[in-house]
C-alpha cells in the first residue's frame, strides 16, 4: 500500500517528465488525482455481435474473415477491407494507412474490430476502427469489464489512460481515504469509496450502459454525495474561520434608510424587507459578514444593497459598490446617485477610463474619508487606492448579486 495523498504520478510505470507535465495540465498530479479523473463514457467490448445484427450508430465489437482488401482511389485514397461471418458482410474503411497495414490485411486472415457502425456507399461500414488480427474465429479476445473513455489532451491516448488508472487502482487498493465515515442511513453508505472508484473505472460486464450514461449508477451516486459532503464541510470550515475573526459591526440605519425608503414612491415587497432585515442583523454582528443576494432581473436586489450601504455610511464607515463592466457600473452610479441625493450623499466614481488627475482626486477623498461611497469597476481595488475606514463591499456579479 502507498500513502495516496503523497504518491505522485511520476511514481507510476511509464510516467516521465513529459507525460507528468501533460497530466498536470489536466489537474492530475498524484495517484489519488488519477482515481478521481473519471471516465466520460464507456464502451462495451465484453461480447461480440454478429455482423448480420449490426445497426447504424452502434459501437460494437465484431470478428470475421477478410474476404477482400485493397486500395480504392477516388476523391480520397482509402484502404477498403471486406469482413464477413456466417450472418453478413461489413466494410472497414481507412483513409490513413501504411504499407505494413496493407500487407497484414490480406484475404483469408481473421480479424476483430471495435468501432462505430455507420451507413456507407455499399452498406454498413466502420471507419478507422480499432482492430487486431487473430488466429481464427475462436481466438477473439473480449474484455472482462466495460472499457472506460477518459477526458484527455493531445498526446495521451485511451490505452495510456487505462494503463495509468489500472496502476492507480492496484497501488491504492483500499487506502483511499473515506469521508463519509459512519454515515449509516445514507443509501450508498455501505459502498466503500475504493469500491465505488473501482466500479467506475472498471465496470463489470453486464452493467447497464444507460444507467452509467444517466449518472444514476450507485457508484456515481456514492461519489456525488462524497463531493457534496466535501463542499459542505469546506464551506462550514471557512465559516468557522471567518466567525473567529473580528470586524466592526454595522448597526441598522435609523436615519438615512428610513428617509430614502419613505421617498422611494413605491412599497418594498415582503421578500425585499425580509432580505434587508436579515442583512442588517448579520452586519450588526462583530464578525465578518458574507451574504449572497440572488433573484431574477428586475426583482429589486439593488435597493436591498442600497439599504446596507446606507447603514455602513450612517455608522461612520465607507462602502464600495463594484461591477464587472464599465456599462453596468455606470448604471449603478446613476441609480445610487439618484437615490442617495434624497439623503444628501453623493457617490464618487472610479474606473480605469478616468484621467489621472480625476483618479488622484478620488483616491484622496477615499483615503481622507471625505468620500463615503464609491461606485466603479475593479479599479476600486488597485494598489494605489486606500480607504479611510472601509466597512462594506457590494459586488454585482451580474448573474449573482453578492453583498459582502
Amino acid at each position: 500500500m502507498v500513502d495516496t495523498s503523497e504518491a505522485r504520478v511520476s511514481a507510476l510505470k511509464g510516467v516521465g517528465p513529459q507525460l507528468e507535465g501533460k497530466l498536470a495540465g489536466l489537474g492530475v498530479y498524484s495517484v489519488i488525482d488519477l482515481l478521481f479523473h473519471l471516465p466520460i463514457r464507456y464502451q462495451d467490448r465484453t461480447t461480440t455481435l454478429a455482423i448480420g445484427e449490426l445497426r447504424s450508430g452502434s459501437e460494437v465489437l465484431i470478428s470475421g474473415r477478410i474476404e477482400a482488401s485493397g486500395v480504392q482511389f477516388g476523391r480520397r485514397r482509402s484502404l477498403i477491407t471486406v469482413i464477413s461471418d456466417d450472418t453478413g458482410r461489413l466494410t472497414v474503411r481507412q483513409f490513413h494507412f501504411n504499407a505494413s497495414q496493407r500487407r497484414g490485411l490480406k484475404r483469408g486472415a481473421f480479424i476483430q474490430c471495435y468501432g462505430e457502425v455507420r451507413s456507407g456507399p455499399t452498406g454498413l461500414e466502420m471507419v478507422h476502427p480499432e482492430y487486431r488480427l487473430i488466429e481464427g474465429p475462436d481466438a477473439v479476445e473480449v474484455e472482462t469489464t466495460l472499457t472506460p473513455v477518459y477526458p484527455t489532451t493531445e498526446g495521451i491516448g485511451q490505452r495510456r489512460w487505462r494503463d495509468l488508472t489500472g496502476q492507480a487502482l492496484t497501488r491504492c487498493g483500499e487506502a483511499v481515504p473515506e469521508l463519509l465515515g459512519d454515515w449509516a442511513g445514507f443509501e450508498f453508505s455501505d459502498l466503500p469509496l475504493s469500491e465505488a472508484l473501482t466500479q467506475l473505472h472498471r465496470p463489470p460486464a453486464g452493467v447497464d450502459l444507460q444507467i452509467l450514461k444517466a449518472g444514476t449508477h450507485p457508484a456515481q451516486q456514492r461519489l456525488a454525495f462524497e463531493e457534496l459532503l466535501a463542499n459542505h464541510l469546506a464551506v462550514r470550515r471557512r465559516r468557522e474561520r471567518r466567525d473567529a475573526l473580528s470586524a466592526q459591526s454595522i448597526p441598522a440605519s435609523t436615519e438615512f434608510w428610513p428617509r430614502l425608503r419613505d421617498a422611494l414612491g413605491f412599497t418594498l415587497t415582503n421578500a425585499q424587507s425580509r432580505s434587508i432585515d436579515e442583512i442588517m442583523q448579520d452586519l450588526s454582528n462583530p464578525h465578518p459578514s458574507l451574504r449572497l443576494l440572488q433573484g431574477d432581473v428586475g426583482c429589486g436586489k439593488t435597493i436591498v444593497a442600497a439599504a446596507a450601504v446606507l447603514a455602513a455610511i450612517e455608522g461612520g464607515q465607507q462602502a464600495v459598490v463594484m461591477a464587472p463592466t464599465e456599462l453596468l457600473a455606470e448604471q449603478h452610479l446613476r441609480v445610487f446617485s439618484g437615490w442617495f441625493e434624497k439623503v444628501g450623499i453623493k457617490p464618487v466614481w472610479l474606473s480605469g477610463r478616468i484621467t489621472q488627475r480625476e483618479r488622484r482626486a478620488v483616491c484622496e477623498q477615499l483615503s481622507s474619508g471625505a468620500a463615503r461611497v464609491v461606485v466603479g469597476t475593479h479599479a476600486v481595488f488597485q494598489d494605489d487606492v486606500t480607504y479611510h475606514n472601509l466597512g462594506l463591499v457590494v459586488v454585482d456579479e451580474q448573474h449573482r448579486f453578492g453583498v459582502a
